[in-house]
């Protein structure tokens, strides 16, 4: 399968539409100064949030269109595709590494997280959001012999890769990033995952801190916060 002629596709189909409320918990762990890397920018709705915070922010991106597009926002992105190439950076080039719903894209996550490993300074900061195939919903379906596949949910089928928190804190622990923070995103308007009843309020409100709290459980996206070994 070419990625990247499905990416040129996926982008030409789609607009900037985003969840903003989920890119707000990974832009408030940067701080202005910052000099960022975000790993498959797409057509860099975060990256443009992160410059506007004052980050000195470069990018990749998989696709001619996806990249064109940030470029377009003002973002100093080049095309990578991640599965087989490296990243075209120093060693211990970056303050802060952003993956943001990207790996589960690709085939090969440990080789990718070793390459962002690679570029990012010792103690420094990475971020990791993925979307969540714990969340309870997909428990109860596969304890009664199910795996639907739901747009904009952990079986996107878009995904090629899975994960939990579990086995993604082992990924970065065995890259040498130590886990210091979990976060998650409850993103309750992904229609086939949640009822309807998920998009009242105070419900509404009540389950997105409640997924913020217990996000294996809870969240259809978590984060990992890592710091690089100092050492």
């Amino acid at each position: 399968m070419d990625l990247v002629d499905f990416y040129n596709k996926w982008w030409s189909e789609k607009d900037d539409s985003v969840d903003y409320k989920r890119l707000s918990l990974i832009i408030g762990r940067v701080n202005p100064g910052d000099y960022v890397l975000q790993i498959d920018c797409g057509p860099g709705m975060l990256a443009k949030k992160l410059l506007e915070k004052g980050a000195l922010v470069k990018a990749t991106e998989i696709s001619q269109v996806g990249m064109e597009r940030a470029r377009k926002k003002g973002i100093d992105v080049v095309q990578v595709d991640l599965d087989s190439e490296r990243l075209p950076f120093p060693d211990e080039e970056f303050d802060v590494v952003i993956s943001d719903s990207s790996i589960e894209h690709l085939f090969y996550s440990d080789r990718i997280l070793r390459e962002c490993a690679r570029v990012l300074k010792p103690g420094g900061k990475f971020i990791l959001l993925l979307p969540n195939i714990a969340h309870w919903r997909f428990r109860l379906w596969l304890l009664f012999g199910r795996f639907p596949y739901i747009k904009n949910s952990p079986t996107d089928l878009s995904h090629i890769r899975f994960f939990t928190v579990s086995e993604a804190r082992a990924l970065c622990k065995r890259e040498g990033l130590k886990v210091k923070e979990v976060d998650g995103s409850a993103s309750v308007w992904v229609r086939g995952l949640y009822p309807w009843a998920f998009q009242i309020p105070p419900f509404k409100q009540v389950y997105t801190c409640l997924a913020r709290l217990f996000p294996s459980l809870l969240a259809r996206d978590f984060i990992l916060v890592c710091e690089k070994s100092p050492f």
